[in-house]
Order: structure tokens, then sequence, then C-alpha cells
């Protein structure tokens, strides 16, 4: 299986499946002399691990992480970074019944088509189980762009949870204060009460996730190949279970005017242009305009339900499909921190790329 690498400069390759016994990442082009230890990356895997509350799976996972390489006296080496997370709560009992069938919704079927053999137990490479690997990556990013960019923060919350959207004003500090990562203590009340439903129906229900960074110089990204939009788009699409990915207004943007999209400029009090509105989400021709950057993405349902779905099997059989184990009734939770991993990664791969071609030189207005 190829394409297990993403990035240009600062690019991750990440390794392992569900139910092996460890998964990770290598880490190439990290910039030396950043400092990080174990329990700056874990910080990040904590926000995104299992079996925290009740509308999460079940499967019980540490996800302590190693480093095992590229780090010496508690900082970057410059050397590829070897990150390690063991798997320790597997139950590989819970997939003996789907190993002839294909789950509907889920990647065995296209897996057995690709390749000939797929590895059942909890859908193997194709778990989100894999997104462990990309947090402890962004963890290590993070440390990166906090000491090449301060001030820089990435910011994620959902915004929806099946009809249900956010309530009311964004309150930023309510983000950590409830399981859903949204930023309303209304809204979060709202959901508790839906998602308690569906999860003790067996049943789940899909998601919108918001992630933003604010202090993002201006100047990063490329006008064709290697735009910013292109490759956090990408990056998020890249997540498990997203359907569809917005930048800015995203697909709004089709029922507005030239005059209400157009974010107007002038000149500030320090000599930087200052806009009027956002509407770009902070990427304008592919390069960062020095706004926030907005991206938002889709989050199917969770595949795994207890309701009987009709399927078949690898040879071809009718069968009915009812999906055991431990399961996300909303995934969307989870993707909040891997959204914002994402973020980081692309961000950091753009700030090196942009430091390489022009040396952060920069047109001058005024």
């Amino acid at each position: 299986m190829s394409f297990n690498t993403f990035g240009h400069v600062f690019r991750v390759t990440t390794w392992g499946e569900s139910h092996g016994p460890a998964l990770g990442c290598t880490v190439d082009g990290c910039p030396p002399g950043v400092e990080i230890d174990e329990a700056q990356i874990q910080h990040w895997l904590d926000r995104r691990k299992p079996g925290q509350n009740k509308y999460t799976t079940q499967r019980r996972e540490p996800d302590q992480v190693r480093i095992l390489s590229g780090v010496f006296e508690g900082k970057t080496t410059g050397s590829p970074v070897q990150l390690m997370i063991e798997n320790t709560d597997q139950r590989s009992k819970d997939y003996g019944e789907i190993a002839e069938t294909f789950r509907p919704g889920h990647a065995d079927i296209t897996y057995w088509q690709k390749y000939g053999h797929r590895d059942y137990r909890g859908g193997g490479r194709s778990s989100a189980r894999e997104t462990a690997a990309r947090v402890a990556a962004g963890g290590l990013a993070r440390a990166a762009l906090a000491k090449l960019v301060p001030g820089l923060v990435i910011r994620g919350y959902m915004t929806r949870m099946g009809e249900h959207a956010l309530e009311g004003t964004r309150d930023l500090d309510e983000i950590e204060n409830n399981p859903f990562w949204v930023p309303s203590a209304k809204t979060a009340e709202t959901w508790a009460a839906y998602l308690d439903g569906l999860r003790k129906s067996g049943s789940s229900v899909g998601a919108e996730v918001e992630v933003t960074a604010t202090g993002v110089p201006a100047g990063l990204g490329a006008p064709i190949y290697a735009k910013l939009d292109t490759d956090l788009a990408a990056a998020m699409m890249s997540i498990n279970a997203v359907k569809g990915v917005e930048i800015g207004e995203g697909m709004a943007a089709a029922r507005l005017t030239g005059e209400a999209n157009a974010d107007e400029i002038f000149l500030g009090n320090e000599g930087e242009p200052v806009f009027s509105s956002n509407h770009s989400g902070g990427i304008l021709g592919g390069i960062s305009t020095g706004q926030e950057v907005v991206v938002r993405f889709a989050v199917k349902p969770t595949s795994s339900i207890l309701t009987p779905r009709a399927s078949i099997t690898k040879s071809g059989k009718p069968t009915e499909v009812v999906t055991k184990g431990r399961h996300d009734p909303c995934v969307g939770i989870r993707a909040v921190p891997v959204g914002e991993a994402m973020m980081a990664c692309v961000l950091l791969d753009h700030l090196l790329l942009d430091r390489a071609q022009t040396g952060g030189e920069r047109g001058q207005i005024g």
C-alpha cells in the first residue's frame, strides 16, 4: 500500500493498524532546535483518545506516545522524528463475524476490490485509529510553529451535529468545557440530550467541524499547484469519514453577489492592510492574506450501527449486517483535534516552503 505520506518539506508518514501491536509516524523535515518532549505531544493526544466520556467509543486506549528518534536533550536534531503509540485494548473477536462480509458504509468492499486481502479487525489501516499518529505529528508541528511564529493559535470546534446547528453567539472559552468541543454551553446541553437518544438506540449522526488559525503570516502558499487552500482541503479530506471541505464562505459563496463577497481592503494605522470582512477564509489566490484562516469540514455518520443493513459476502451471497463492538455515535467529536493537527502540519509545511523560496521577503505597501 503506497501513499502513506503527506507534506512537502514537513513530511509525515503514518504506519500501523487499528488492531496491530502499535501505530505511529515518522516525521521528516522538522527544523532542528525545536523544544519538544513526550508530555507536550501527549497533551494533544489526550484530547483525541477514546473512552473519555459516554459520547465516544468505549475502547480504552491510553495513547501513550514514545519518541524513538530525532530528539536529543529536549530538542529536535533535524533528523527524522519517530513517534510510536502502542495499542493496548484491542478486541479483535468483535470483528470475527464480518471477516467474510462487507459492512455498508465502510471501506471493507473497496479494500477487498483493490488489494484482494484485508485486515477486518476494526478496519485495519482504514480505521480512524490511524488519526492518533496524525495528532502526534500535529503536536510536533505546533511546537515548531510556536518557535517560528509566536502568537499563531489554532482552534477547532463543532458547529453542527445532525440537524442541530450551533446556537447563539460563539463563546470560544466554552470549547474546552464540554465533550463536544462546541463554543456554546446552551448548544452542548441540546446536543447531549440528542446524542444520548441516538447512542442508546445504536444509531449515529454526522457533524460539521470548523478549524481556524489566527496569527498566520501573509504570504504562505502559491498561486497554482501548491495553494495553501488546496493542501488544507486535501489534508482535511484525508481524515476518516470526511465527505466535504470548505474554505471561508465555501459553498455559500455561490449565493453571493460580487459586491457581497469582495473583502474590501484599507490601510491600517500600522501600515498593514486591513480587510472589511473575511469571505475568503484568509486565503486569496492560494496565498494567505494574514487574516484568520477558516476551514470547515463535514463528517458523515459513523457507519457502525446496530440497525441491520443489507450487504453481501465475499462469495456474493446476500446478508444482513449488524456492526457490533465499540464505536463513536458521532465521530465528529474526536475529529476536532485531528482537524487541528492537520491544520498545524499544513501551516508549518507552507511556512518552511516559503522560507525556502522567498527567505521571508515580502512586497512593501505604502
